[in-house]
C-alpha cells in the first residue's frame, strides 16, 4: 500500500534544547538527537522542505546558576549562543545521516556558520537541503518559539510543528487530571481564553495574526513527524 502523500510542502519544526538531553540533566544525548535527524530524515525523503528552529535550554541548563542576577540581555544572548551549539550538533547528525543541512544565525559567527538571510534560506529549501536557523530572532527579550513563528512566516512555511513531550494538548494536565482529554483541534481564541499555554504569547499572537497554523505533537512517538506531515490525527492542530 503506497505511504500517504504529504499534506504540506514546507515546514518549520520547533525543538526545544531540552529535548536534545534524552534523560541526561543537560547537554546534548547524542542517542537522542540522531532518533530525532531519522525522523526529519523520513519526513525529507518525501519531498517535504524542512526548516528548524531550536531552543538552547538543554545548554544553558548547565549554567543557569551563574546568570542568577545577571543582565537580562546578557543571559539572553548566552542563550542564542547555546542555540547555535544545538544547530551545530544538529546540523552535523543530519550530514552523516545523509541529508544536506545549513545552519544559518541570527548573529554573525562568521568563522562557523553563515549569517541568516532570506533569499538563501528559501534557495536551500527549494535544493531539499535542511535549514536550521540558529540564534533566536537575534534579539534579547524575546524566545526561540517566537523565532520560530517569525521564521515560519518570513519562509512561507504551511505549518509550524511544535514538539514537544507530551503529545499533544490537553483540557488539563493529563498527569494531574485523569479525565483531561486530548484536542485533536483547537482555534487560537479558543487556546488564549482557556489560556493553554501552546506558545509564549508573542509567538501565539504572531501565529494568530499571519494565519500560521500551529501542530503540538510528541518528538519521542515514533513516526509521529511523518504522521503529522501527512495530515493524520497526531497532536493538536491550533487553527484560525
Amino acid at each position: 500500500m503506497p505511504d500517504t502523500p504529504p499534506a504540506h510542502k514546507r515546514i518549520l519544526l520547533k525543538l526545544s534544547g531540552e529535548a536534545l538531553m534524552g534523560d541526561d540533566p543537560y547537554g546534548i544525548n547524542r542517542a537522542t538527537i540522531v532518533r530525532m535527524v531519522e525522523e526529519v530524515a523520513e519526513v525529507v525523503h518525501m519531498g517535504v522542505q524542512v526548516a528548524v528552529v531550536i531552543g538552547g535550554g538543554n545548554i544553558f541548563r548547565g549554567v543557569a546558576g551563574g546568570s542568577v542576577g545577571m543582565d537580562r540581555a546578557t543571559a539572553d544572548y548566552m542563550g542564542m549562543l547555546a542555540t547555535v551549539m544545538n544547530s551545530l550538533a544538529l546540523a552535523d547528525a543530519m550530514n552523516k545521516q545523509g541529508l544536506i543541512a545549513r545552519v544559518m544565525s541570527a548573529i554573525a559567527i562568521e568563522q562557523v556558520v553563515e549569517p541568516y538571510v532570506r533569499p538563501k534560506a528559501l534557495q536551500y529549501l527549494e535544493e531539499g537541503k535542511v535549514v536550521v536557523f540558529a540564534a533566536g530572532t537575534g534579539n534579547p527579550f524575546f524566545t526561540t518559539d517566537t523565532a520560530a513563528a517569525l521564521r515560519g512566516a518570513e519562509i512561507g512555511a504551511e505549518i509550524v510543528l511544535k514538539a514537544t513531550k507530551v503529545d499533544g494538548v490537553y483540557s488539563a494536565d493529563p498527569k494531574l487530571d485523569p479525565r483531561a482529554t486530548r484536542y485533536s483541534q483547537i482555534s487560537f481564541d479558543d487556546a488564549i481564553a482557556q489560556n493553554l499555554g501552546i506558545m509564549d504569547a508573542t509567538a501565539f499572537a504572531l501565529c494568530r495574526d499571519q494565519k500560521l497554523p500551529i501542530k503540538v505533537f510528541s518528538i519521542f512517538k515514533h513516526g509521529a513527524l511523518k504522521r503529522v506531515v501527512q495530515g493524520k490525527d497526531e497532536g493538536t492542530l491550533v487553527h484560525a
